[in-house]
């Protein structure tokens, strides 16, 4: 029977350890890496859900949203004469505060939802998040229903308040 010494037993634990240290480190490299099982699957995500209610019926909400000139009336509130354009079609781009806000609209459902593929101009070329907007009515007025998807990692920090700055608080006081 072969015994080991005490010593050989220390250095063969710190040399494991070493090794399983050098294999955290370059996971944690390779980004998301440890959020993902052995298929490639994220079992996390940076998203956003926002629930707001509107003092305005589906169809004036789902107009505010497409419709370039109302739309830009909504972001004067919060930054004055930015350029807005928005195409009225499906598959048509938008530019929103200037180009700091484009992509491409997915799929629109007259007063019921609004689907994009959404990015800022800083994000590296070729990422876009998908927004979802889904108008319920509720009472006299709309809940919107926001879900934001796929965003790069930690830009969720400051895009789930910019909603609510950029987006909603305008929105409802210009439907108001």
């Amino acid at each position: 029977m072969n015994l080991h010494t005490r010593r050989e037993v220390s250095l063969r634990f710190l040399s494991l350890l070493s090794v399983v240290g050098f294999v955290t480190r370059s996971r944690a490299l390779d980004t998301g890496a440890q959020d993902r099982d052995e298929n490639g699957i994220s079992r996390t995500c940076e998203c956003i859900h926002q629930e707001i209610e509107i003092k305005a019926s589906r169809d004036r909400v789902y107009q505010a949203l497409t419709d370039a000139k109302q739309f830009s009336k909504v972001t004067d509130l919060v930054m004055p004469n930015a350029a807005t354009t928005i195409s009225p079609e499906q598959g048509g781009a938008f530019s929103i505060f200037n180009g700091i806000i484009s992509g491409r609209t997915i799929e629109m459902v007259p007063s019921e939802r609004l689907v994009q593929a959404w990015r800022e101009k800083n994000w590296e070329p070729g990422i876009y998040s998908l927004v979802k907007f889904q108008l319920k009515e509720q009472g006299t007025g709309t809940k919107l229903i926001f879900d934001q998807t796929a965003i790069p990692d930690g830009h969720a920090g400051h895009l789930a308040p910019g909603w609510k700055s950029h987006y909603w608080e305008p929105l409802q006081k210009y439907l108001a």
